[in-house]
């Protein structure tokens, strides 16, 4: 017997209506018992079925609700009087009795389920209070109308069941009475419970997370997405919908307000599961559960993020592909059955399409057959938007957690990685390995499936083409084939190109990195326009392989966008030629089945794209990975020396930068070899370190903490695992309050705090800071000058309270006085009895140490006591000291004054202007609010070009127009084909071809196919040139608005204030120019090209449905509204996200860039696991963001899926009523139903792409604020102005007035001051006198605000800035070197011979050293890293002497250096600049006390002005003081 047979026994049917919808004037028996009856109740099964593994709150004995109650007693009695019905159903045997049995069987089981699932949750802590998850109630709903029906058969048919002499019909009769009553009860329940809404806010499940309540409007930031959630709930995603609320109202503004992560996702889980996987991986073993895998539940708002981290160890050779396959395979790969599942249902489509077709052309069938075929589209589309669905948002967790992982694994690598092998790798480099590899690799997880299920869906397609059209579908098969070596060949070319845009893309990166932190250099030697060329070259280069990428890609777009319509009509000519008729099911089917190729083979190229990115970025990542790790246990002894009282030991020790140590004298020549180095150093002693500039002090340093390779010999450090206290000699500052950089993490002692802030001179400092030590200091601290950075670094290393101290040079940047209070109170004082090892230059602060060892070339040359070594180097000249001796012989006694060492007094004046810019400018990144302004789309159209973007769109139209009117040719070919009495189709004989002369004859068609087939052959062809034209149009456009959008991002940022940049974290210009740019490059084409196509596919498909089925248009406006009432509520928040999950990466990225910096403070320190804690915070917040905009996505698209259900299923069933009223066209309405079929993608696809090209917009929108709004420094020139100005270098201030910004005290406040031609000035002060603005007003790094700098008697005001900082001349005091070669470094502009080159080297003491590394054409690591900071500092000194400026400003460019080579340096000054004008800025005495005037600042006024022997002997004299403070110690 037949499925259909037995349903006609069943419903007691004929055949041709086995199941009678409608009988006697009533709904059918059959129908009401299975379709109303048995289906909601096997629905309310598995729905309450889901509740009954609720965790209930069994140690709470509190009682439950009244509502609760009277549910559960309806419950139990509607179950127990279903049974009973049943048994009366079994005893009166009557001719219906299987169906009400089945019927009542499938309701005993449903009511006793939703006992359980009420008496579960009346109990459990999160429901009990509440109506509950509205599920339940849904379910009891379903079963309304089956009860309805019933009661109203009983009642039609009174004489059988309201007659007492049929006992067991009127039995049955009160039964459905009562069971209608119980659910009218239930009902009730749910009505009242007995709390409000109100109090169900705040309710937690008992282990403390808070739930989502259904009614309440809660905090969402205290909230845990999806986890608590029922089953609809989830399916529907109704747990979002407060989040949602909340966006639509405005209210998402900061990460904090979006919800915590379900468990499962924390990055605390994610770590350890991955640091598993790793270790099984490693050791080859099978994977062992993971104990204790769940973290402690979200209390307070923290996501339980702030227990200890367990450090991530990945070390050893291990696959990074094998550990992400261990880690998320299973899950992952379990997912697949998800889309097979997907694939399979999306093909029952066009097979019902079929059955729905040769339904309609056959007049007589019956309405039930239709009926059905309408109901299985239904049930088919509907189940597959649901598993679809399901399949993506599992993916993106899948995808979020190997995010997690890789960005986690990468920041643990770099914090553990020896320094030899970091050196191998550029910030830049690092940095992109955490952005874009991590995410090209992420993509993979999106695409892996796709890449078998492509495939896949290719067969079942050619097989289910086989069995509607025969062979005749091979021809379209070979031309499918013969593209396989063609993409290929792209594919190869797309991975090289890809491979070569990267390199590229990493040299830009780590230029822009370096230009950002070498900025104020760039600026005061005017070298913007060299380094915007230089930028550009490696952009231009990286855009030639980015638009190679574009066409490759445009050629796959265009293969497999017109392969659909080659493919029919070579399969419809095939299947003519070989004698068969064309037929509506069979050519609207195909159509379909073809149909279904077109988003799949479209994004056949871009999976492919990505999955080969993802091989490259996978490939960096894991020569990462390979680099080794520091392995301190084998770097220090472990065995303690005999004595008891040795703190460091170094017995035979050679060190290098680099693992080899023969390659530092080949093919690393330069970096310096530390050999035979003996040292003991005695617990609680001071030992000072002293030696000429690149001598290896710093090294000595570093190879204590681990930094170095050690090759020989041994090295023991007592208690090594407390770590040191390291002050380095370039100060890592980080971007935070003067307290949190002191604290460094270690709670607050305020006792000891004060102590360390006066030990370290910086009681003074912090008294002029507005917020005092809670002011935000800018990235790296450039807001403090250069020696508040050093007192700041030493303050955090004083505060860390170690046993042993490593000291580099912090005295080098302060005053004398400032010197000798730190020696006395800090490194004596508070640090006495601490193991300390200082490096300084300052030999005459020497004499307190007990040891002192000089070292020279890389070894230890002597080691004693101070009298016995300082004598061998020469601390001070003698006749300086009877300079001096002589001077403080006339000055008066005067009492003591700290002249702190006020190096950047723009950057006090910063500080000061705390309050102003304290949440703007240097805290959290600003995010733009509400929708996109629509000059973000008018600055990416200009971008592209007008005429370009227009020519586009025109293609775009034109080829989906060429596509719509052939399907609509094939469809009124079918009409015709139907209304002809002899089709036109059959061949006059069954010969298919004549062979003549080579040729394919075609005098066996008649006229009428031949004049059908040219026709829609040559819409076939005009579709594949459009599609042509606008793959190509687009990729042009595409590279071209990359092109303008990074050039005018460059070029504004380059020109921006310097004020910008000491109020801007680093990360957040970078990430434009990486992330954005990225964006701009490859996401926002790659998305925008779906969207365009979305657009033109939506609105031919609704133009053809709307032509076949005119009734659709009835049911358009409100789906429309419907449709766009749903995207606009979701957009809200999704571009709200978006825009979060941009503000809350940069701080990953910028925190990542500030650990590679401070990366040896850090570990020295033993501060890697807190660093490692804040990167979990901060990757936490965005994942958190990331998350939520998955999700929100797929919220609507499983809204788009249901109303392309209803669509579907409308127009299935309007085709279905046409056909009972004879009025159908069997031609459009397959049309229409194929196109109908395809809406589903559509839509969802339509919303996706544009809120996802909305997303990528942002980076538009980011760059363009950028490259609009920032404040730019003027760029007029003056084309009168005489080449040879100044000719004389008379500098005079006439009443300046400086103010950094308006509502601030003036920096400068009336100067006025006359520098004659050629004379020599010195320049003191107190911090925050004025001293460092004098400079930057002469540069106009800030103009002033009143008053006229005159350079040779023309106000500098009215010369270009470019012009003005060329003919002037700066020693600035932070060295800074750009990675290239030496040559490069001081000439970038190439205006010098080699010949001056060398000279100014042999000047600088640096012609050995170069001559050693290579010459002119020696490398220059990231940052100058291979040289010593006082070899740096003589770098830059050369720069100045090459220029021919009539005016040098010196910002205390020697303190770095030894004072032996100090002096030669300072006379090597005098006599380049004999006859031009010299400013110096300085804190040694011996740097000025040869100047011809001092000039002396306070508060931004001139105080005294006058020869070094005036101010000495005048009274109150400033300088008076000073000097006398100075030359206490001698």
């Amino acid at each position: 017997m037949t499925g259909l047979e037995l349903l006609a026994a069943v419903c007691h049917g004929d055949e041709r209506d086995p199941f009678p919808l409608w009988q006697d004037g009533r709904v059918g028996v059959c129908f009401n018992q299975l379709l109303l009856g048995v289906l909601p109740h096997a629905v309310m099964a598995a729905l309450c079925a889901f509740y009954l593994g609720v965790a209930t709150g069994g140690r709470l004995q509190t009682s439950s609700s009244g509502g609760w109650n009277l549910r559960l007693v309806s419950t139990v009695l509607a179950a127990l009087l279903f049974a009973a019905d049943a048994a009366v159903v079994g005893v009166a045997q009557q001719a219906d009795m299987y169906l009400d049995l089945l019927a009542d069987a499938s309701a005993v089981l449903a009511w006793l389920v939703h006992v359980g699932a009420v008496a579960t949750l009346r109990r459990t802590w999160a429901f009990r209070r509440t109506r509950g998850p509205s599920p339940l109630p849904a379910s009891v709903l379903l079963c309304v109308p089956h009860a309805v029906l019933t009661l109203m058969f009983y009642l039609a048919n009174r004489e059988d069941y309201l007659t007492p002499s049929k006992p067991l019909h009127l039995t049955r009769l009160v039964l459905a009475s009562t069971r209608a009553f119980l659910v009218l009860l239930y009902l009730l329940g749910v009505a009242c419970p007995c709390v409000g809404e109100a109090d169900a806010g705040n309710i937690q499940d008992v282990d403390g997370q808070p739930l989502i309540p259904e009614d309440a409007e809660p905090d969402t930031g205290e909230m845990v997405a999806e986890d608590g959630s029922g089953c609809v709930s989830r399916l529907l995603y109704l747990w979002l919908t407060p989040l949602l609320r909340r966006g639509q109202r405005g209210e998402l503004r900061r990460p904090a307000d979006v919800y915590h992560l379900p468990r499962s996702l924390r990055t605390s889980v994610i770590r350890r599961h991955f640091q598993h996987s790793w270790v099984t991986c490693h050791r080859g073993a099978a994977l062992l559960p993971v104990r204790d895998q769940w973290p402690r539940p979200v209390q307070g708002g923290s996501g339980g993020l702030h227990s200890p981290e367990e450090p991530l160890e990945l070390e050893g050779d291990v696959s990074l592909l094998r550990v992400l396959h261990t880690a998320f395979g299973a899950r992952y790969y379990l997912l697949g059955v998800l889309k097979l599942s997907v694939n399979l249902l999306r093909f029952s489509g066009p097979l019902l399409l079929n059955v729905l077709v040769s339904f309609m052309e056959d007049q007589g069938a019956p309405v039930s057959t239709g009926a059905w075929c309408a109901a299985a589209l239904f049930a088919s589309t509907l189940l597959c938007s649901v598993l679809q669905n399901i399949f993506a948002f599992q993916v993106s967790k899948v995808a979020l957690s190997a995010r997690t992982a890789l960005v986690s694994a990468v920041y643990s690598k770099a914090l553990r990685v020896g320094g030899a092998g970091l050196a191998r790798f550029s910030l830049g480099e690092v940095v992109n390995l955490m952005s874009t590899d991590t995410d090209r690799v992420v993509n993979f997880f999106n695409s892996f499936h796709e890449l078998w299920s492509l495939p896949f869906q290719l067969a079942l397609v050619l097989y289910l083409l086989y069995t509607q059209v025969g062979v005749a579908f091979l021809s379209g098969l070979g031309v499918a084939l013969l593209l396989v070596p063609f993409n290929k060949f792209l594919a190869s070319r797309i991975q090289s190109n890809n491979q070569d845009m990267m390199r590229y893309k990493d040299s830009r990166v780590k230029l822009m990195t370096e230009i950002l932190f070498g900025i104020r250099v760039i600026k005061f030697y005017s070298w913007e326009a060299h380094f915007t060329q230089k930028v550009s070259e490696y952009r231009q280069g990286e855009l030639t392989h980015l638009k190679a990428l574009k066409y490759l890609d445009a050629m796959c777009v265009y293969t497999w966008a017109a392969l659909p319509v080659v493919i029919s009509i070579l399969t419809f000519l095939t299947y003519v030629l070989l004698g068969h008729q064309l037929t509506a099911p069979k050519v609207f089917t195909t159509l379909a089945l073809v149909g279904m190729l077109i988003v799949p083979l479209n994004a056949f190229p871009w999976v492919l794209n990505g999955i080969l990115e993802a091989k490259v970025s996978l490939e960096r990542i894991q020569r990462f990975f390979k680099l080794t790790n520091q392995d301190l246990q084998a770097y220090y002894a472990l065995v303690s020396p005999k004595d008891d009282h040795t703190a460091v030991l170094l017995s035979q020790g050679t060190f290098s930068w680099h693992r080899d140590p023969e390659g530092d004298h080949g093919a690393t020549a330069g970096s310096l070899l530390l050999h035979n180095l003996n040292l003991q150093i005695r617990k609680g002693s001071l030992m000072v370190v002293v030696g000429k500039v690149g001598c290896g002090k710093s090294s000595l340093l570093a190879a204590l903490t681990g930094e170095l390779c050690r090759h020989s010999g041994v090295v023991y450090v007592a208690d090594r695992q407390s770590g040191f206290g390291l002050a380095s000699q370039e100060p890592w500052i980080q971007h935070a309050s003067v307290r949190d950089n002191i604290l460094f993490g270690k709670d607050h002692d305020a006792a000891f705090y004060q102590e360390v802030i006066e030990a370290c001179a910086l009681s003074d400092d912090l008294r002029i800071l507005q917020h005092g030590d809670r002011t935000e200091v800018g990235e790296n601290g450039v807001t403090l000058s250069g020696g508040q950075k050093a007192r700041l670094a030493l303050a955090r290393a004083v505060y860390m309270d170690k046993d042993i101290y490593l000291l580099d040079d912090p005295l080098a940047a302060v005053d004398a006085h400032v010197a000798r209070h730190l020696m006395q109170r800090c490194i004596m004082g508070l640090l006495g009895g601490k193991t300390r090892v200082l490096c300084t230059h300052r030999a005459e602060l020497a004499e307190g140490a007990d040891q002192v060892v000089l070292m020279a070339e890389g070894t230890v040359v002597k080691t004693g006591s101070p009298a016995e070594i300082l004598p061998l180097i020469e601390a001070a000249p003698k006749q300086q000291q009877e300079e001096e001796e002589e001077l403080k012989a006339k000055e008066k006694g005067k009492e003591p004054s700290c002249l702190a060492d006020g190096l950047s007094e723009e950057g006090q004046e910063e500080l000061r202007a705390d309050d102003g810019r304290h949440d703007d400018h240097s805290g959290a990144e600003q995010k733009q609010a509400g929708g996109l302004a629509w000059k973000v789309y008018r600055t990416y159209w200009t971008a592209v070009g007008g005429a370009l973007a227009t020519s586009i769109l025109l293609s775009l139209l034109a080829m989906q127009a060429s596509k719509n009117v052939s399907d609509w040719w094939l469809s009124h070919w079918i009409s015709e084909l139907k209304n002809t009495t002899h089709p036109s189709g059959v061949l006059a004989t069954p010969h298919l071809l004549l062979l003549s002369a080579g040729r394919l004859m075609s005098a066996n068609l008649s006229g009428e196919v031949q004049f059908y087939l040219t026709v829609y052959g040559c819409m076939a062809v005009a579709n594949t040139v459009f599609t042509a034209l606008r793959a190509f149009l687009f990729a042009y456009g595409a590279v071209r608005a990359a092109a303008v959008i990074h050039n005018r991002l460059l070029q504004r940022v380059l020109k921006a204030t310097v004020t910008f940049f000491d109020t801007t974290p680093l990360g957040r210009i970078l990430n434009r120019f990486s992330s954005d740019v990225y964006g701009v490059d490859d996401s926002l084409p790659f998305i925008l090209n779906i969207l365009l196509a979305n657009m033109s596919g939506l609105l031919g498909t609704l133009v053809v449905m709307s032509y076949g089925l005119p009734w659709l248009l009835l049911a358009l406006p409100p789906l429309a509204l419907l449709y766009q009432r749903t995207q606009r509520f979701y957009r809200h928040t999704s571009r709200e996200l978006k825009r979060l999950c941009s503000v809350t990466l940069s701080p990953v990225y910028s925190h990542f860039s500030e650990t590679l910096s401070g990366l040896a403070t850090i570990r020295a320190s033993g501060g890697c696991a807190r660093f490692e804690e804040e990167n979990v915070r901060r990757l936490e917040l965005n994942q958190r963001c990331v998350f939520l905009s998955n999700a929100a996505m797929q919220w609507l698209d499983i809204r788009l899926q249901l109303i392309g259900v209803v669509v579907v299923t409308g127009v299935s069933v309007v085709a279905v009523v046409q056909h009972r009223f004879h009025v159908v066209d069997p031609g459009l309405v397959g049309l229409s139903l194929s196109y109908a079929l395809s809406i589903t993608t559509l839509l969802s696809g339509l919303i996706f792409s544009f809120t996802q090209t909305e997303m990528q917009l942002v980076s538009v929108e980011r760059a363009e604020e950028y490259s609009s709004q920032l404040p730019a420094e003027p760029q007029q020139q003056n084309p009168q102005l005489a080449p040879s100005w100044p000719e004389e270098g008379r500098v005079e201030f006439r009443r300046v007035v400086l103010v950094y910004r308006e509502g601030l005290a003036p920096a400068l406040h009336d100067v006025s001051l006359l520098v004659r031609p050629g004379e020599k000035v010195g320049i003191v002060g107190r911090t925050g006198s004025g001293k460092s603005t004098l400079f930057l007003a002469l540069f106009r790094m800030v103009e002033v605000s009143r008053g006229q700098i005159l350079l040779d008697g023309l106000d500098v005001s009215g010369v270009g800035v470019a012009q003005l900082r060329s003919r002037l001349a700066i020693i600035p005091q932070d060295p800074f070197l750009f990675s290239g070669t030496i040559r490069q470094n001081l000439d970038p502009c190439q205006q010098h011979q080699d010949q001056q080159l060398l000279e100014v080297l042999d000047q600088c003491h640096l012609g050995s050293l170069v001559n050693t590394m290579g010459g002119l054409d020696a490398e220059v690591k990231d940052r100058g890293r291979s040289f010593s900071v006082g070899q740096r500092q003589l770098l830059c000194l050369s720069r100045a002497l090459l220029t021919q400026a009539k005016v040098l400003c010196v910002d205390e460019a020697t303190a770095s250096v030894d004072q032996k080579t100090d002096k030669l340096l300072q006379k090597t000054i005098k006599e380049r600049f004999r006859d031009k004008t010299v400013m110096t800025i300085a804190h040694r005495l011996n740097t000025i006390m040869d100047c011809e005037r001092v000039l002396v600042m306070h508060a931004g006024k001139v105080v005294d002005f006058d020869t070094p022997a005036a101010l000495c002997q005048k009274d109150d004299s400033v300088f008076g003081q000073l000097l006398s403070q100075a030359t206490k110690g001698h």
